[in-house]
């Protein structure tokens, strides 16, 4: 199997363009860029309208088993709790494996 691309749009309660979002991006991409598996982490700027999420972060895993210990890694479950979970207001997952 090839690598797994994962991406989450997502909005926060805070909204978009504010020093709340600023923290939860830098925090966000400093916890999860981190975790052990845990390849290309990017953070992007939703520029659609067609889109209503304002942001996203993208990320790469060589395989399931990385993926899998990713979302079992204790920084990332924290991080689930006490951020994600909070402070999302929406969201959408996309996980992508190239199409050969």
């Amino acid at each position: 199997m090839s690598t797994i691309k994962h991406m989450v749009t997502f909005s926060l309660h805070s909204g978009k363009d504010n020093e709340q979002a600023e923290a939860f991006l830098n925090i966000s991409k400093q916890t999860l860029a981190e975790i052990p598996g845990v390849q290309q982490f990017q953070v992007f700027l939703q520029t659609s309208g067609k889109n209503d999420h304002d942001y996203m972060f993208s990320m790469v895993f060589a395989d399931q088993a990385a993926y899998d210990a990713y979302n079992q890694h204790p920084a990332h479950v924290t991080y689930v709790k006490e951020r994600w979970e909070k402070e999302v207001r929406s969201f959408q997952e996309i996980d992508v494996v190239l199409y050969e």
